[in-house]
């Protein structure tokens, strides 16, 4: 038992020492090896006499379990030294400055659409959307175009079968035909989308965004479209007034149909919205067409309205100076980190539209 006590007193002083995981898991194995001492006394209890035997055990497990103590309390204190000492190590120095990131730009024409979007929603419209693979009926039968109308010519519309069922539709009117299918008047409705049609130049693009409204309700006149779109002219150029004109036009689907101009002059090479003698067309618009109504299952003797449609992009390049359509689409990083937006900064009529 002397001997017993010997070891321990002399692996005590040892774990009291500063040591590494690598020394305490050495002395661990002299203890508690296959050949270890402790393991060694084990071996020896069969040749003890029996009457000693019991207390020999009984003493010998009690100094095993206190040094396996020791020895997992001198790993844990090791253990949570190395953390200690690794933390310290990595500690982030808050005094260095930011690492700059890339924030990317709004598009021209996603802010226009999220301003449109804005401005028509203060005064009830809601937003409808539709798919760019259209039918055409909703394209052009539902709408009130003859079958004879250039517009449906191969050389102004991208057909996609040829039996000219299928195509990309060439403005975002079929909204109009879908909202006005799957719902009952009365209706009051903006669909911004994308259009496509076969042309392409400094001021067309094969693929365009446009904007088409619709109101639909009883006792709805020229006079509401007429307010209805000063409202938005002067709340999108942020005017105090605006000069607007309407000229008589044609269109399928709407009876009587307009094109709506807008004055402004040139100042110092730059157009001023809403002053001077000079027009400048913007729009189109008209009463809905009374065939149009019936084509959806709505009393034309009930119901009344008034439908708009303008191009999104050209409404981007008058009002932030972009003077040629292609760069919309050309993807060039400078051009869209000079006319792009903040991500962050969404436009309200609130907060002001342009920033």
């Amino acid at each position: 038992m002397a001997n017993l006590k010997k070891i321990k007193e002399e692996f005590i002083l040892k774990l009291n020492k500063k040591l590494n995981l690598s020394e305490v898991n050495l002395i661990k194995s002299e203890l508690f090896g296959k050949n270890g001492l402790v393991s060694s006394e084990f071996k020896k209890i069969g040749t003890i006499p029996e009457q000693q035997r019991k207390k020999f055990a009984s003493d010998l497990n009690v100094i095993k379990d206190e040094l396996q103590e020791l020895i997992n309390s001198k790993i844990n204190e090791i253990e949570i030294s190395e953390i200690n000492e690794k933390l310290k190590k990595e500690k982030i120095d808050i005094t260095l400055p930011e690492r700059s990131f890339f924030q990317g730009k709004i598009h021209p024409v996603s802010q226009t659409i999220d301003e449109i979007s804005s401005i028509f929603s203060e005064i009830g419209f809601s937003v409808e959307e539709g798919p760019d693979v259209e039918n055409e009926y909703n394209n052009f039968t539902a709408l009130n175009t003859p079958d004879n109308h250039p517009a449906r010519d191969m050389h102004d519309t991208f057909y996609l079968d040829k039996n000219k069922e299928k195509l990309l539709r060439t403005h975002t009117s079929p909204v109009q035909i879908r909202t006005m299918k799957k719902d009952k008047p009365p209706f009051k409705i903006i669909a911004p989308g994308r259009t496509y049609r076969s042309d392409s130049d400094q001021t067309h693009s094969p693929m365009f965004h446009q904007v088409e409204g619709l109101h639909i309700d009883k006792d709805i006149n020229m006079g509401h479209l007429k307010g209805c779109l000063n409202y938005f002219i002067k709340e999108f150029f942020e005017v105090d007034k605006i000069k607007m004109r309407f000229r008589p036009s044609h269109f399928p689907f709407t009876e009587p149909s307009a094109e709506v101009d807008i004055g402004y002059e040139i100042k110092d090479g730059k157009i001023i919205i809403g002053e001077g003698d000079k027009w400048l067309e913007i729009l189109g618009c008209g009463m809905v067409h009374p065939n149009v109504l019936k084509n959806v299952k709505v009393d034309p003797e009930r119901y009344q309205g008034y439908a708009f449609g303008m191009g999104i992009d050209r409404l981007a390049m008058l009002k932030y100076g972009i003077n040629d359509l292609r760069s919309f689409f050309e993807c060039d990083y400078r051009w869209l980190n000079h006319f792009g937006f903040d991500p962050l900064d969404v436009p309200t009529n609130y907060r002001g539209l342009s920033r």
